[in-house]
């Protein structure tokens, strides 16, 4: 009977949330007080709400309550960009382009066409890339205070592909990954389908808390770190040069692999060195060229000590193979022409230039963005829930992500992401100037 009580109570909930009569941000009556009022223990009271929670109806929030959710957002909103409507203002995803760059690719498959061995492109190539295209893409990372032979380069199929690839080749099922609390969705998404413990370290201004993440070796066989010290996403931090150092002699201390994700670093100008560079031997360096050159070119870099290429290696075998060469040698043509160099000088440019509009478009808001970044990050007020503030946007024409895809920690904040690289100008500041307004009506509802 008390199970029949226990489903049916849920069931009622469940059906006035999905009716509106319990409209979303409503706080529901604490466990304790479920437990009361409906005379049942509070341990069942408390599964009322988890399998309310499980089915996305509801979500609990550390010293605040629980609340009903949002329903109407698109599911894997922040992660799934198919859930976006064609005529949304995107500001979800970012996909910056320049307008030189389609002529860019003409004249490439041009030259590709009249020029070279056509024949040996087509065929399988080595599985961490060609010899030669390995050594260009070294000294290319070269210019980012990387000093690495070509065999320590692999060319994969993104950089996310080469996340999937070092997951794969150099962790197993089970094994803890220190990551911060607010991460990269892909990597979260990565580590539940191959079953790593996940575990969150807290943010400071600048950076990571070693401090915590010194505490949590000493209690936990901790595998590895992933962290992203230039340009980090979604906060915008850079590193300094003494935490870089911190981070590396708790590495070699406790035995870490550093996974470290540069897929923004080139956006900044003259940051301390990689931690690649002061940890080599224990340090996965992964990059590609979605941002700075277009999304398109799924050409990622993973460099590595070589005692790890095998296992890489044989990780790119079981996926794909190879990376196609027809991409690598057009992306190896735009390094060793200067294209790829000018494209991220001209990206910088574009990138500050959205965060200038940003600043005027988002005054009186208190947000969190590196100046040279395509992304920002936007606390909302404590009144202000983000699921709310996404749901009226999309009635607004505008997508964008709230915390739950970045957040690692058991609490989520209510706050929004915003990416700045794939709208029109004139577009960009009239989508943010509509953000703006939105946030403000609710604070008065």
């Amino acid at each position: 009977m008390a199970r029949a009580r226990y489903k049916s109570l849920v069931d009622s909930f469940a059906a006035d949330i999905r009716a509106g009569r319990l409209i979303p941000g409503t706080r529901l009556p604490t466990h304790r007080q479920l437990a009361a009022q409906e005379r049942m223990s509070l341990v069942t009271g408390s599964r009322v709400y988890a399998e309310l929670e499980a089915m996305g109806l509801v979500s609990g929030e550390a010293g605040r309550g629980t609340f009903v959710r949002e329903i109407s957002l698109p599911p894997g909103l922040g992660i799934d960009q198919q859930a976006v409507a064609t005529d949304m203002l995107d500001l979800n995803f970012n996909y910056p382009t320049l307008a030189s760059q389609s002529e860019l690719l003409r004249a490439a498959l041009r030259q590709l066409a009249s020029s070279g061995d056509l024949d040996a492109l087509l065929r399988y190539q080595p599985h961490a890339g060609r010899p030669h295209e390995r050594a260009i893409v070294a000294r290319h990372l070269s210019h980012r205070g990387l000093n690495l032979a070509a065999e320590n380069i692999l060319l994969v199929n993104g950089a996310q592909q080469g996340l999937a690839v070092t997951v794969m080749g150099l962790l197993q099922p089970g094994d803890v990954v220190a990551v911060d609390a607010l991460t990269y969705p892909g990597f979260k998404i990565l580590a539940e389908s191959y079953h790593l413990e996940l575990v969150a370290i807290p943010a400071l201004s600048d950076g990571p808390d070693l401090a915590e993440l010194e505490r949590l070796c000493q209690r936990r066989q901790v595998r590895a770190v992933y962290c992203m010290p230039t340009l980090h996403n979604p906060l915008g931090w850079v590193m300094s040069e003494p935490q870089r150092h911190r981070l590396v002699a708790l590495a070699r201390e406790h035995g870490l692999l550093i996974i470290e994700d540069a897929a923004y670093a080139y956006l900044a100008e003259k940051p301390p060195l990689p931690l690649a560079s002061l940890a080599p031997e224990s340090t996965v360096y992964i990059s590609g060229f979605s941002k700075n050159v277009a999304t398109g070119l799924r050409v990622g870099i993973v460099a590595a000590p070589e005692k790890w290429t095998p296992a890489l290696e044989r990780a790119i075998r079981a996926t794909t193979w190879n990376t196609p060469a027809i991409m690598t040698a057009i992306l190896c043509e735009w390094i060793e022409d200067g294209t790829v160099m000018r494209l991220e000088d001209e990206k910088r440019q574009d990138a500050r230039l959205r965060q200038s509009i940003a600043r005027e478009a988002l005054s009186e808001l208190n947000y969190i963005g590196h100046p040279d970044s395509y992304f920002l990050w936007l606390p909302l007020p404590e009144e202000v829930r983000a699921d709310r503030i996404a749901a009226a946007l999309l009635k607004e024409r505008i997508s964008l992500s709230t915390a739950e895809p970045f957040a690692t920690s058991v609490h989520v904040p209510h706050a929004l992401r915003l990416a700045l690289g794939s709208l029109p100008l004139p577009t960009l500041r009239e989508a943010l100037t509509t953000v703006k307004r939105v946030i403000q009506l609710h604070c008065y509802l």
